[in-house]
């Protein structure tokens, strides 16, 4: 239940505070959603008879929240509480678990699965649509890949998508074949469900320090509804703050209007101007490896130019989903295209997001540089699908593989990164997310924990166009998380990475050491505008 009174102030001492305005800070005062005061043990003296609360961080580790700037919060809840097979062993395993699904659900009810990966599988193959109907009793089922950019369905449902492009009778559904047998399944999941599975994705998220989320909406990806119950949900109730997106492409200011009736921040997220590399269906320059083809292109440099024109001149932020190379490049394209007609400050201004952006080149970069796009990037992707062995270099070959996400450059290129997971596509992880930055597959793309920790807090903020939320500051949101952790050091996991800061004399705050076989920290409590959101049991 929401509690309707509002924050008081709090005195957090005897720990560790991660804070730009005292390297060395062990206390923080908040007052009701803000950050009052941060400093020392002996200062804090001076608040402790003055505050409401004093909490004992017990050597704890206080940073600001968590920002996971690429979410699908309904989707993300429905597989914490349904069929989630991105565990499956093979493809007998994920049958059964498809049978064993199927066995508990009422016989009337469209079952809903995700994150299944056949090229994590012995047999390297998915199931076949007879194999799905002998599983599911031949009732409708619908269950998209990992990337969410295909799906496996059921006879029951398969007629839905007879004749559209992607649709095939004896493999995974893509393109138009996939957004409409998802919008079916989806559209058989109650109001009640969909709450509950908001409901669990946000409670679960605070569960990771996460205070706030950017929902990647749309009409091919959720629905009207979704959004707006999502968003309604979020301000009723305690927890992360919800930022929504609305993808769908613009052509005249009047098609604003619905974004902004919506309560979308911008016309954004998932529009798409391709696919996804694992489903064969991102756009490439020169054809994958491992298929005949270059993949699938869905918005040309045109109409992306016509939707950054309308955008920019209405105020609205643009952006688009963009994972291969000839995709990047038309986008860049039409953002150049938009700049010469509404100039190019106004364009940079206006801070328009690539969602994903994993393959681009030294030009590609310097373009994001020069148009002031903001790449908010998955660092979990590189971690699952990454490395020689990996599905990238199955897809595009080791050599092509090796330059995707190339975290390294952007920065220091200047271009802004905001990290996220694309939630189910990977889990709601942050830290697991800045290591996998950090530790990139690929050296040379590596950055330091602490850039990485910056673009997963302070650049989701910054994505959505703020720039006094994310850090710890006095007037800051009072939008922290406090950590169970060990040691804390300035880590520069690779001798190519800038180490000026790991000079103890350089005064630079210390994080949680992230080396790969490290326990991740976890959250002991999480504060969103004050107020306590998540509160670790015996923690």
């Amino acid at each position: 239940m929401n509690d309707e009174r509002p924050p008081g102030t709090v005195l957090l001492r005897g720990g560790s505070v991660y804070s730009p305005a005292d390297p060395f800070a062990t206390a923080m005062v908040t007052d009701g959603p803000t950050v009052a005061w941060i400093g020392s043990e002996g200062a804090a003296d001076g608040f402790a008879d003055s505050v409401d609360e004093v909490v004992d961080l017990d050597g704890a580790l206080v940073t600001p929240a968590f920002t996971d700037a690429h979410v699908h919060t309904t989707s993300t809840g429905l597989a914490l509480t349904g069929l989630d097979l991105a565990a499956a062993t093979g493809l007998a395993d994920a049958l059964a678990r498809v049978a064993e699904h199927a066995a508990a659900r009422p016989a009337d009810q469209v079952l809903l699965g995700h994150g299944w990966d056949e090229t994590r599988w012995p047999e390297r193959r998915p199931p076949s649509r007879a194999e799905l109907d002998a599983a599911c009793a031949g009732r409708p089922l619908y269950l998209s890949r990992t990337d969410v950019h295909s799906a496996l369905v059921s006879t029951a449902l398969a007629r839905r998508a007879r004749g559209l492009d992607g649709y095939h009778d004896d493999a995974p559904l893509t393109r138009d074949a996939h957004h409409a047998v998802r919008r079916a399944a989806l559209a058989a999941v109650t109001p009640a469900q969909r709450a509950d599975a908001q409901r669990t994705a946000l409670r679960h998220a605070a569960s990771q320090g996460i205070g706030a989320l950017h929902e990647c909406a749309g009409p091919d990806i959720s629905s009207q509804d979704d959004l707006t119950g999502l968003l309604a949900l979020a301000a009723a109730e305690p927890g992360p703050r919800v930022f929504g997106y609305w993808a769908q492409a613009v052509s005249r200011p009047a098609d604003l209007d619905a974004i902004r009736d919506l309560g979308a921040l911008g016309a954004a997220g998932d529009l798409f101007v391709d696919g996804s590399l694992g489903s064969h269906t991102a756009c490439l320059s020169s054809p994958y490896a491992d298929a005949g083809h270059t993949g699938t292109a869905y918005l040309t440099a045109e109409r992306i130019a016509d939707h950054v024109t309308v955008c920019t001149e209405g105020g609205v932020q643009a952006g688009f989903h963009a994972i291969g190379d000839a995709a990047v490049a038309a986008v860049l394209d039409g953002v150049r295209r938009a700049a010469a007609r509404v100039g190019v400050e106004r364009v940079r201004a206006a801070r328009h997001r690539v969602e994903h952006a994993e393959m681009l080149d030294a030009a590609a970069i310097d373009g994001f540089a020069e148009l002031g796009l903001v790449a908010s990037v998955q660092p979990a992707f590189d971690a699952a699908w990454g490395g020689d062995g990996g599905m990238y270099a199955a897809r595009l070959g080791a050599d092509r593989a090796r330059g995707l996400n190339p975290y390294a450059a952007l920065l220091k290129a200047g271009v802004p990164l905001a990290l996220g997971s694309d939630s189910p596509v990977t889990p709601l992880d942050p830290w697991g997310a800045v290591r996998a930055a950090a530790f990139h597959r690929t050296p040379e793309h590596r950055i330091s924990v602490r850039a990485a920790f910056t673009a997963h807090t302070r650049g989701g903020w910054r994505a959505i166009r703020r720039d006094d939320a994310g850090t710890l500051v006095p007037g800051a949101p009072a939008d922290y998380a406090v950590w169970g952790a060990g040691d804390l050091v300035v880590q520069v996991p690779d001798e190519r990475v800038a180490n000026w800061s790991t000079d103890p004399r350089s005064g630079t705050p210390g994080l949680p050491d992230l080396t790969p076989g490290q326990p991740l920290p976890h959250a002991l409590r999480t504060v969103v505008a004050g107020r306590v959101v998540h509160a670790r049991p015996n923690g």
